[in-house]
């Protein structure tokens, strides 16, 4: 089996055909020559900003570093194709109205499918459930619960070309989303829109771009009429997603902002975390994008400690897309603090909550790939990760 390369070999590669030393790209990247060698031959695991960072010195996507994360991706690859198809024919739904009870069946599975992290039956099912939702939509005069389900399909579509490394598709998806958002007035298909139109420059590494779409889309939020829970959900989550982006941009103080903003949102939503228009948003979410940014602001021992009673007993409420993400986010931060056995225990956790996120997460597989060099060839379960991870044949 051909194994696919991590961020860290793609790195090095493309520094090599640029004619670069590590010392010359080091210098622009704003590292130590050091770290960037680590990070090369596998000894330290290439973050979000590293690869940022390295796009930006290579001239490069992001994406292009990450790579294929399949070693074998024929299984994807006609359904991605598909997807594409349904996408760029946004008014043009092949397909019919459905009876409401069978489309309503079908946007729940979607959502489901979404939290399982099953992505190939979600891609499976989203092009024909794309047509008929618009098809619908385009049927119901301007009603905005039609196009806001529309919204809610391409924000599962979202996903997928996410997840699968699509960086044109996702930002196609996103125009289509925000296209549905607008047919009728809906503040939270629009705020749902931003959050995934924020996500694209995360993924790009473009972080202050991606705030400032999140600093828009709340003052646009909080402009709107209401004061329920889908209201708290929305700007909640707009919040967290402004954690992500201050953190890993390390901007201490915005993201102490929108943790404080999220945190005093939470508290509104009394019990467990609660799942709307794919979007979660509770007291145990907030804790773990809390969790995830003191990791980008270089504090793995409180982030270790904090995942530790997080993973014994996950927040309830939480779907497996978060539960694998507090996981491989526990990973990340037992690697920095050197604790290897601990990083292998939280990866594999992931491969059991959420087996697919797990096996093309860039940093489940970055964390893998340092595991993987660092004297642990001979540990069964590690091997047998970085195989489904196409990290070794």
């Amino acid at each position: 089996m051909h194994c696919a390369p991590s961020a860290g070999e793609n790195i090095a590669v493309l520094r090599k055909v640029r004619g670069l030393s590590q010392t010359a790209l080091s210098r622009q990247m704003g590292i130590t020559l050091s770290y960037l060698s680590k990070i090369e031959t596998g000894l330290r695991p290439a973050t979000p900003p590293i690869v940022a960072a390295a796009a930006g010195a290579l001239k490069v996507t992001t994406a292009r570093l990450y790579g294929d994360p399949f070693a074998d991706p024929s299984k994807q690859t006609e359904l991605m194709d598909q997807l594409r198809t349904a996408v760029r024919r946004h008014t043009l739904p092949r397909e019919d109205v459905p009876p409401l009870d069978e489309l309503a069946a079908s946007l729940k599975r979607a959502a489901q499918l979404r939290a399982d992290t099953d992505y190939l039956r979600l891609l499976q099912l989203l092009p024909k459930l794309l047509g008929q939702v618009t098809a619908a939509a385009m049927e119901s005069d301007g009603d905005a619960t039609a196009w806001g389900h529309v919204a809610d399909v391409y924000s599962c579509a979202y996903a997928c070309a996410h997840r699968f490394r699509q960086p044109d598709l996702a930002d196609m998806i996103v125009s289509r989303q925000q296209w549905a958002a607008h047919q009728t007035w809906n503040p939270s298909a629009e705020a749902a829109a931003a959050w995934n139109e924020a996500g694209t420059y995360q993924s790009a590494g473009e972080y202050s771009d991606g705030l400032a779409i999140i600093e828009r889309a709340i003052v646009r939020y909080e402009m709107a009429p209401g004061d329920d829970l889908e209201r708290v959900v929305h700007l909640g989550s707009l919040h967290l997603r402004g954690i992500v982006l201050a953190s890993r941009h390390e901007d201490a103080n915005a993201t102490a902002d929108h943790v404080r903003r999220a945190k005093a949102l939470a508290e509104r939503v009394s019990g467990p975390d609660v799942l709307q228009h794919n979007l979660t948003f509770g007291q145990g979410n907030t804790a773990l994008y809390e969790l995830a940014a003191q990791i980008e602001l270089n504090h793995p021992d409180k982030a270790a400690e904090v995942a530790a009673r997080l993973l014994k007993t996950p927040p309830p409420g939480l779907k497996p897309s978060r539960v694998g993400r507090l996981a491989i986010d526990a990973a990340r931060a037992r690697l920095a603090t050197k604790d290897l056995v601990g990083a292998e225990e939280a990866l594999k956790q992931a491969f059991r909550v959420a087996p697919q996120m797990a096996e093309i997460h860039p940093m489940a597989r970055e964390v893998l790939r340092v595991l993987w060099t660092m004297h642990q060839r001979s540990r069964r379960d590690l091997l047998a990760m970085a195989q489904r991870s196409g990290l070794a044949s």
